[in-house]
């Protein structure tokens, strides 16, 4: 007869699930031909979860709050990586879809939205925070506001002034 799992590889697979329902999200935001995957982006965030030997999780909320910082720093960094990597590549003759593909994609729209976001930052800390958590984190309204200790009322409406302060960045 197989034996129960013990409660913390339980406790580990329960967020290691909700880990990926982020990443899965995040990533149905990505186009098609993204290089990194739904699995990809969750082990990387995994196991830069697992080198925080020095935070004392509080709860689900914030281990989850933790995890969407995560996901936004690896996407980032891998969008720069790509960038970086077309600078240093060779030139090839391409056509004129085919260059409309290469210059446009998500991987920009990430960095447009990083940059939004941190600018975004220094007119409205906790509300960046809220729009990090929802964007890269996939969390619900409620889930942040528990994350951040906050109202749903006051994270409905800091999600509000975001969006409509992103869209005027990121469209103007």
């Amino acid at each position: 007869m197989p034996q129960p799992a013990a409660p913390s590889d339980a406790l580990n697979q329960s967020l290691y699930d909700e880990l990926h329902r982020c990443a899965a999200a995040q990533m149905r935001k990505e186009h098609a031909g993204h290089t990194l995957s739904a699995t990809a982006l969750t082990h990387e965030a995994w196991l830069r979860m697992a080198e925080q030997t020095r935070t004392a999780w509080q709860s689900r909320s914030h281990f989850l709050g933790v995890a969407a910082l995560m996901m936004r720093r690896i996407l980032v960094n891998h969008a720069l990586a790509k960038q970086a990597a077309k600078r240093e590549a060779m030139l090839v003759p391409l056509t004129l879809t085919e260059a409309r593909q290469v210059a446009g994609g998500v991987d920009a729209d990430v960095l447009r939205v990083h940059e939004a976001l941190l600018a975004f930052e220094q007119q409205d800390a906790r509300a960046a925070k809220v729009v990090e958590l929802k964007f890269f984190g996939g969390l619900e309204l409620g889930e942040i506001a528990e994350a951040l200790d906050l109202s749903r009322t006051t994270v409905k409406r800091d999600w509000a002034l975001a969006r409509a302060w992103l869209h005027r960045e990121l469209t103007g």
